[in-house]
């Protein structure tokens, strides 16, 4: 099991890898051939940024047994997906912010899949080994936009899916515990083996509708209990195995 970061320090971007709150910065292509070098910082003296720069990022709507219930909806034949911009990520500790004609801004714990490499039409019990790790994602979603046709407005403004605060690889995601704190407050608790489409199944799927390069993230759904932001607030999601992913909510303007 490996910890990957990215990160800014002296206003350079690196990559690096976590030991023992100490970063050793790498070289080469995190997705296929790199290396520590000499170079390491300790974790408190860098900025963490989004550990990815993904090309797309899919999102699944629906995915867990027990959010289906507590809505009333159906269970899904198959995965509901729907696309967000590379221009909604940031990192941990970034602030997310509040569009002035958005009215309700709802939030969503998730766990996120980073792919490997290029994927297309890949079967499911071989989609795993196409996966790089996992990191935390927070789905945000404004939810007065969502009525009357597709997603994409509600679930595409700028900061609208932290990640982080690092990829984790081999790591089993079959039955990791995610959580939500809403200034302090837990509003989301629930497994991932509640999931309706588990992760290679997802994988598989996307895969035969487009092709996944290496850095994008898949985002696979929530557990009940989401609700809403307001400024001033502070989010924290939290994930098994993972860490924790922490922003802050301001106005914009």
């Amino acid at each position: 099991m490996t910890t990957f970061v990215r990160f800014k320090t002296n206003n350079e971007v690196f990559y690096g890898v976590l030991d023992n709150q100490i970063v050793h910065v790498i070289e080469g292509n995190i997705f296929d051939d790199w290396k520590a070098t000499e170079t390491k910082y300790p974790l408190e003296e860098v900025k963490l940024l989004s550990p990815v720069v993904p090309s797309k990022i899919i999102g699944v709507g629906l995915n867990y047994y027990s959010n289906v219930a507590a809505l009333n909806a159906q269970v899904p034949q198959e995965p509901v997906i729907f696309l967000k911009p590379p221009s909604a990520v940031i990192g941990p500790e970034e602030n997310i912010v509040y569009p002035p004609d958005v009215k309700e801004l709802g939030y969503e714990v998730e766990l996120a899949v980073v792919i490997k490499d290029t994927v297309k039409n890949v079967s499911r019990d071989e989609a795993l080994r196409h996966v790089f790790g996992y990191t935390i994602a927070n789905d945000l979603t404004a939810k007065d936009k969502m009525t009357g046709g597709p997603w994409t407005k509600a679930k595409s403004y700028d900061t609208f899916l932290p990640l982080g605060p690092w990829i984790v690889t081999d790591l089993d995601p079959s039955n990791l515990e995610l959580e939500m704190y809403l200034n302090g407050t837990k509003t989301q608790r629930g497994k991932t083996s509640d999931m309706i489409f588990d992760v290679p199944t997802l994988v598989s799927y996307i895969s035969g509708i487009m092709t996944l390069n290496p850095g994008d993230v898949i985002i696979t759904g929530t557990p009940p209990g989401a609700g809403f932001l307001k400024p001033g607030d502070h989010i924290k999601a939290k994930i098994e195995g993972i860490g924790n992913l922490q922003n802050y909510v301001v106005e914009g303007r």
